[in-house]
């Protein structure tokens, strides 16, 4: 199944491209991105960002790809990435996002995951997405809750992160009748 584009009022969801590295690595490198997710570096490099591209862009190329991930657009430019990942497991799936700072606080990722979800229920028949944010995270949590995502608990040290254990707070949507 083919990528689609999705076109709201203040972004676009897009499949990305290699143009897209100069974006994506202005708007990863900054810590409060990294500290808010799980596996990438910082600081964040071009190199690091056309690394990422390659992986994605392959994935996308696949007769079945494991993951959906898009480009959130706003202005030509990559700001952010929202992707269903796992797709593999038929029935659910895992989303994950990021936004660059200066974007954050405006609803578009609020949007972004109202979009992804209609796409992973509609499109790709899912009945289950779900998410796992940093129990620190409040502004991620608030997002999802927003999105009729509901809280199913804690997993206590679920990550290692520099050398911590952090525990993750579990979010999930199930798909309702009336999307079918």
């Amino acid at each position: 199944m083919q990528q689609p584009t999705i076109k709201t009022k203040h972004f676009i969801l897009r499949p990305f491209k290699m143009s897209d590295a100069e974006s994506v690595a202005e708007n990863v490198n900054n810590k409060n991105i990294y500290r808010h997710m799980l596996v990438i570096p910082y600081p964040y490099t071009i190199k690091d960002a056309k690394q990422w591209l390659r992986k994605v862009i392959n994935n996308n190329r696949k007769k079945i790809p494991e993951n959906a991930v898009f480009a959130i657009e706003i202005d030509g430019q990559a700001v952010g990435s929202i992707s269903i990942n796992k797709i593999e497991q038929e029935h659910k799936a895992e989303i994950g996002y990021w936004l660059g700072e200066k974007y954050q606080g405006k609803g578009i990722m609020t949007q972004a995951i109202k979009e992804i979800t209609k796409y992973g229920f509609r499109e790709l028949k899912l009945c289950r997405l779900y998410a796992q944010v940093f129990s620190f995270n409040e502004g991620s949590m608030r997002v999802l809750e927003k999105n009729g995502y509901k809280f199913e608990g804690t997993l206590k040290k679920e990550v290692k992160k520099d050398n911590k254990f952090l525990d993750c707070c579990l979010f999930a949507k199930t798909r309702s009748k009336k999307i079918l």
